[in-house]
């Protein structure tokens, strides 16, 4: 994190005074607080580019260079561009000796290999990422630091169990709200593969009938088969042609 910043003072008033600025790659930029006047500047934008996206930027106090006059100072807000999310405008308040702020202060876990429930397959479910102190201007903490040591799987850590940093109060005292919980891990049971069905048996060259049905049609080296088998009976039962019939030989009398 950045803790020197140098900025210029500017005398752009106009919208496009300033849209000219921010395309020559400055980001407009105001300094407010205390008793001294408030000040326009401009800021380099490849200074704090990087900087911008840091979740403890707006908790950081910075030596603002003035034209060579330092003043300390700590950033209040950024705005952004609706498309482009370029940063357009940086708002700075000057620190007043003894004066208390109200910040967002970033929490960081620590001792993450000595929890016992994340140890068994647990998740660490956060649940403020930040939380807002009243602190006193010149000695701002960087984080606030919570101990997972010896917590098991179902614990629920309340803002009375984390120490807060030196010289910082709560703002919210009304409730013990809930920091983070260690949630019992998520088992994702898999669907059963269905069985596979085997061919049924049969003899080779035939294929087995429905169920209910009836059997299906012979292969063609069967048709063949029984078409052979019945021309030779045909050829053994028909008489040779020619043949007669003995010479006197009488028909029987019909009964009556």
């Amino acid at each position: 994190m950045i803790n020197n910043l140098k900025a210029a003072k500017r005398e752009t008033k106009t919208k496009g005074e300033l849209n000219s600025l921010r395309s020559k790659g400055f980001i407009p930029a105001v300094l407010y607080g205390g008793k001294n006047p408030n000040l326009k500047l401009s800021i380099e934008e490849k200074f704090v580019k990087d900087v911008l996206k840091s979740e403890n930027f707006l908790s950081t106090v910075i030596d603002l260079d003035i034209d060579g006059k330092k003043e300390k100072v700590i950033p209040r807000d950024v705005t952004y561009h609706v498309t482009s999310e370029k940063p357009t405008h940086i708002d700075f308040m000057r620190i007043v000796k003894g004066s208390k702020i109200i910040l967002e202060i970033p929490v960081q876990f620590k001792n993450n290999e000595e929890c016992d429930g994340l140890k068994k397959g647990g998740v660490l479910n956060i649940v403020r990422r930040k939380i807002q102190l009243k602190c006193e201007a010149e000695s701002i903490p960087e984080d606030i630091e919570v101990d997972l040591a010896g917590l098991d799987i179902g614990a629920s850590i309340r803002i009375s169990a984390v120490k807060l940093p030196q010289n910082t109060e709560l703002t919210i005292t009304d409730r013990d709200f809930v920091v983070a919980t260690i949630a019992a891990p998520t088992i994702v049971k898999e669907p059963e593969k269905p069985a596979e069905e085997t061919p049924a048996e049969g003899v080779e060259g035939e294929v087995a009938p429905a169920e209910g049905g009836e059997a299906a049609a012979p292969t063609k080296e069967g048709e063949a088969a029984k078409k052979d088998d019945k021309g030779k009976e045909g050829t053994a039962d028909k008489k040779p042609a020619g043949e007669k019939k003995p010479v006197g030989e009488k028909k029987s009398p019909e009964k009556k």
